[in-house]
């Protein structure tokens, strides 16, 4: 499941984008035909993520909500090619000879596979599939969908001491609770994991027994490491001095991992052996030797 610096990333693609254009919109599927219908034709003003959703905003004051949930994707095609999740264009990609209509609308290529939402401009489309929660709401709903979910760390009206009351007040484990999108948004299994092996902490630890001082560095460094994402494309958590060339350009996972994947491997900074287990249906990595 995408984590929540890939839904900024594409906040800001479709800002960059489709911002202040006319989209027309569709559903190939048929899935989404009465949501696309809601906003074909309108101008998107907005696009935010919060956590892992994201919030397309138009002009008639309605929002597109989606959430990519573990199947979905958005791809993208203009004339610098075809991407996905709104990622940088891939080195090598084909660039594209667009077609357009009499109005100079793109003329996306025939749907391949169950397409919920295509929308379309000018410059190019962007096509959604697989994703758990795909619908268009009102400016109310978005807000009370906001409302249940907890700080996200790369929004500037983040608020880190909400999650610490709930985070203070648990019996619940930091591995748990890191992952409750009530508690803090956009966290997912990686940065749950790596995040807790670079703050030393055992994800076992109840989050009632976490010191004030110890959670504020947990926070700054999930805040650090979301950024690092959005910047990248991709997870980075390795110091410098943890990886195998430290002068070398990090590549995509598991090289810039500490702990995630790496079941029964050698710890990059003491060398015990990586441990994994399930915890609420999701595995859990962590290092003995230096979470204790």
């Amino acid at each position: 499941m995408p984590e929540g610096h890939t839904l900024h990333r594409l906040a800001a693609h479709f800002e960059k984008a489709f911002g202040g254009g006319t989209v027309r919109a569709s559903s190939p599927q048929g899935r989404f035909s009465e949501g696309a219908a809601r906003v074909d034709g309108r101008v998107l003003t907005e696009s935010e993520a919060h956590g892992k959703h994201l919030f397309l905003g138009f002009d008639s004051g309605d929002w597109l909500r989606v959430h990519l949930g573990l199947y979905g994707a958005w791809t993208f095609g203009d004339a610098d090619g075809e991407r996905h999740l709104g990622a940088p264009r891939a080195e090598g990609a084909d660039r594209l000879d667009l077609e357009r209509d009499p109005d100079g609308f793109v003329v996306p290529p025939e749907p391949v596979g169950a397409v919920r939402a295509r929308l379309v401009n000018t410059s190019g489309w962007a096509d959604l599939r697989g994703a758990s929660a795909c619908e268009v709401i009102t400016v109310e709903e978005k807000h009370a969908v906001q409302a249940r979910l907890g700080p996200d760390p790369l929004r500037p009206d983040a608020d880190p001491e909400r999650a610490w009351r709930t985070v203070s007040r648990s019996r619940s484990s930091l591995a748990v609770l890191l992952m409750r999108q009530d508690v803090i948004a956009g966290i997912g299994n990686i940065y749950r994991a790596e995040s807790l092996f670079r703050a030393g902490i055992d994800p076992l630890t109840p989050g009632r027994e976490l010191t004030r001082e110890r959670w504020d560095a947990l926070w700054d460094d999930l805040v650090g490491l979301l950024r690092d994402g959005v910047r990248d494309g991709f997870i980075i958590t390795t110091r410098p001095e943890d990886r195998p060339d430290p002068g070398a350009r990090p590549v995509p996972r598991p090289d810039t991992l500490y702990v995630c994947y790496r079941t029964g491997d050698p710890c990059r900074v003491c060398s015990s052996p990586v441990a994994a287990t399930e915890l609420s249906g999701r595995t859990l990595y962590w290092c003995r030797g230096c979470q204790r």
